[in-house]
């Protein structure tokens, strides 16, 4: 009787023989839709039956959270230990790091917990290595840090590990919205042209992934792949910068071609040895995360301009309610505001008024 690794395999073996062009790409499309549903499921069966391995226990803290992504002795502890308090062990053999170390990274206002983990291998999505255990933590993450050094640039193993553990990086989710109904069939509503799938290919792949009944609202013009993204509903996306470390073992010419060669990413280029690019990463890191700040000024008093309060990009003055008090946003009585958003200084405004970075804010809310 076949297991579900042998439907896994038979479909994906499937996938590979099958030349893809205008005549197969249906075809194609809901093989993908049914190898992401056995995948989900086996992922489901494994998380049932503890058989993912023990496990990281990862508390968040601080405004965000990053991950230290990379090959063995790549020299992330290294890392970790010059921007931050944290003490991970270093030495110079592979797999030093056995555990998930944090350390606190506090730039501009904003406290970072940064996450040095254990490196990964090629298979770590299919538990080679601890490999399950360690993206389960970067799933968390609010940037990757994908760090290699500049005698092993190979990034797009480390992307394609992360993206095979439905991490996407530097990308957002497709605007595909899946309402599953008891009857009716599937029934797809496209407010864009579709010039990669067709409605009839949605319809089929909806169907292979299980629904048999749905509505489906697609507002972008999407690929197979993305549609079935949209359809998995697990899949975890977030912004990933390359750290190019060891830059004090080259040469310039050295160092320029290795950054052309990873000209598709955004790269930071460092010495965590020597402490060279820090400045720099750590400016990267803060505005990768989109952070802005807000100063708060008590009404009829000087704002504090010491300590801001770190809100994300495009935040409205609702949102800082909701992170200065539960109670907040249904006692605001009104808002002024002082800086870049503002049309004149003081500007009375409400809730929905968007705020950025190093606005002057005052909240009143009601008594009582």
């Amino acid at each position: 009787m076949a297991t579900l690794e042998d439907h896994i395999r038979a479909v994906e073996e499937e996938i590979q023989r099958t030349q893809y062009n205008k005549a197969t790409q249906h075809h194609i499309g809901k093989l993908k839709a049914k190898l992401a549903r056995l995948k989900d499921e086996k992922e489901k069966r494994i998380a049932k039956s503890g058989g993912g391995g023990p496990g990281y226990a990862v508390r968040k803290s601080g405004h965000a959270s990053v991950g230290l992504v990379g090959f063995p002795s790549v020299g992330k502890s290294t890392l970790l230990n010059a921007i931050t308090s944290a003490q991970s062990e270093v030495a110079a053999y592979d797999f030093t790091t056995l555990d998930v170390i944090p350390g606190l990274l506090e730039y501009k206002g904003a406290k970072m917990q940064i996450l040095d983990m254990p490196g990964i291998i090629r298979g770590a999505s299919k538990g080679r290595g601890r490999g399950r255990e360690v993206i389960s933590v970067a799933r968390i993450c609010d940037l990757i840090l994908l760090m290699v050094d500049v005698f092993e640039t190979n990034v797009n193993v480390l992307s394609e590990e992360l993206t095979s553990a439905a991490i996407r990086l530097n990308a957002k989710p497709p605007d595909v919205v899946v309402k599953k109904r008891n009857r009716g069939g599937v029934k797809v509503n496209a407010t864009v042209p579709l010039t990669k799938v067709t409605e009839e290919m949605v319809e089929d792949m909806v169907r292979e992934f299980g629904h048999l009944s749905a509505d489906v609202v697609i507002r972008q013009d999407v690929s197979e792949d993305e549609l079935v993204d949209a359809l998995a509903g697990n899949r975890v996306y977030a912004p990933a910068v390359v750290v190019l470390n060891k830059i004090d073992l080259v040469g310039g010419n050295y160092l320029r071609q290795v950054e052309k060669r990873l000209a598709a990413w955004r790269v930071v280029a460092i010495s965590a040895e020597k402490k060279e690019g820090l400045d720099r990463l750590k400016e990267e890191i803060y505005r990768s995360l989109k952070f802005i700040r807000i100063y708060l000024k008590p009404q009829g008093k000087e704002a504090d301009l010491k300590e801001p309060l770190i809100v994300k990009e495009a935040s409205t003055v609702g949102m800082v309610c909701d992170a200065l008090h539960r109670d907040f946003r249904a006692k605001l009585r009104f808002a002024n505001v002082w800086g870049k958003s503002a049309t004149h200084p003081g500007q009375r405004v409400g809730l929905e008024h968007v705020l950025v970075d190093e606005d002057i804010l005052t909240v009143v809310v009601r008594r009582g």
